[in-house]
């Protein structure tokens, strides 16, 4: 298959184009596996243009292929791979459960967390595999402050979805609230293993080894 056209398509899609048609067009002619090869090309532009094609019609067997992408030499290549693995994320069950999380997603947006709990809860008994929905309810028990279980349900996404960056980022904010600083500080390192480039983590991390290091040196001076 070309490059030719996924490429033409996309640079039209950014002078305007609808994604939709991008999107019905991208399927018709290319196989999801076709564009995760397209993710691994030489030329910057077309490895963008697959990323986007798979935020759009993606699924979760993109998610490893797009996790290499946080990686690459392009920046723009790493945003646009973070931002197709979210899409992905939340549209990894059935059309109905997808959309249930949206909605409840927005509740939590909103600050209805009671009525996003009770939500969640159901769809989390119906879906015990979507793991998104884990992660928006480890984000509404954050907002609580209830950072056990908070820690619990990111621990359950990353068991689900290994290359959740946002979870395992969580994982470290949870440690860290609870004092536990050197799961927090692991968390966080395992966090940047993934997306090397995630906002806010780094800073974290260096905080932590400073912390530590002065910790252990007034043990050493006793």
């Amino acid at each position: 298959m070309s490059t030719a056209l996924v490429l033409h398509w996309y640079d039209h899609l950014g002078a305007g184009g609808d994604p939709a048609k991008f999107a019905r067009r991208v399927r018709e002619r290319y196989t999801e596996g076709t564009l995760q090869r397209l993710l691994m090309h030489s030329q910057p532009r077309v490895r963008e243009a697959a990323v986007v094609a798979l935020r759009l019609i993606g699924t979760m067997d993109s998610n490893a292929a797009l996790a290499n992408c946080l990686h690459d030499e392009c920046i723009e290549v790493q945003e646009l791979a973070e931002a197709a693995m979210w899409a992905i994320w939340f549209r990894a069950d059935s059309e109905p459960n997808n959309r249930e999380l949206q909605r409840l997603t927005r509740l939590i947006n909103d600050r209805e967390y009671g009525k996003a709990l009770t939500g969640l809860n159901a769809l989390i008994t119906r879906a015990p595999t979507f793991a998104e929905a884990f992660n928006q309810r480890a984000i509404l028990y954050w907002h609580w402050s209830e950072h056990k279980r908070s820690l619990t349900d990111c621990e359950e996404v990353i068991r689900l979805n290994p290359f959740h960056f946002g979870a395992q980022a969580g994982l470290g904010q949870c440690y860290l609230q609870m004092r536990k600083h050197s799961e927090a500080l692991k968390a966080f390192r395992v966090a940047l293993l993934i997306h090397p480039n995630l906002q806010g983590v780094q800073e974290s991390v260096c905080a932590l080894e400073q912390m530590l290091r002065e910790s252990r040196g007034r043990e050493d001076r006793k």
